[in-house]
């Protein structure tokens, strides 16, 4: 079987909440694709409810593709302790964490649930399973916390 990075990485030695890069891949024509960890909470010591990362991912999902350029993809992880952000290019990490800082401080404060996007039947496979007080409480908390630029240590919080 082939490694997996995210496997191999210590999850004791990590202090979230950080964004960090986890490798660019390059493909046949020379695109980048980034591929970051934004880990919002400390790996084995707790996890979003379900709710509130389905609720935090729909809204991440639009707000930061108005925060910065490149956003491909951002995904949960299943131990639901932060998302997979998968983008174009090489962004830096400080600004890839100035967008999603943007983005929790929208969640956390004028967020309505008309502002969460994709909510219905029609639009979600799984829609019934949200919550914009479990969001806005999740963000906040992350907030108070700050977002690291390293995963090892607290930078630029």
């Amino acid at each position: 079987m082939a490694d997996v990075e995210s496997f191999t990485l210590d999850h004791t030695a990590v202090i979230a909440p950080y964004v960090r890069l986890i490798g660019v891949e390059h493909g046949p024509k020379g695109d980048a694709i980034s591929n970051f960890d934004v880990r919002f909470v400390q790996p084995n010591e707790g996890e979003i409810p379900t709710a509130g990362l389905h609720t935090i991912e729909h809204t991440l999902a639009s707000v930061l593709r108005d925060r910065i350029d490149g956003v491909i993809d951002i995904s949960p992880f299943g131990c639901r302790t932060g998302f997979h952000l998968i983008m174009w290019g090489e962004p830096a990490i400080a600004d890839v964490v100035a967008a999603i800082r943007a983005g929790l401080e929208f969640i956390a404060g004028p967020a309505e649930w008309s502002d969460v996007p994709g909510v219905s039947a029609v639009e979600c496979g799984n829609y019934r399973d949200h919550s914009l007080h479990s969001a806005k409480e999740w963000s906040k908390r992350i907030l108070e916390q700050g977002i690291s630029l390293d995963a090892f240590a607290r930078v630029g919080v």
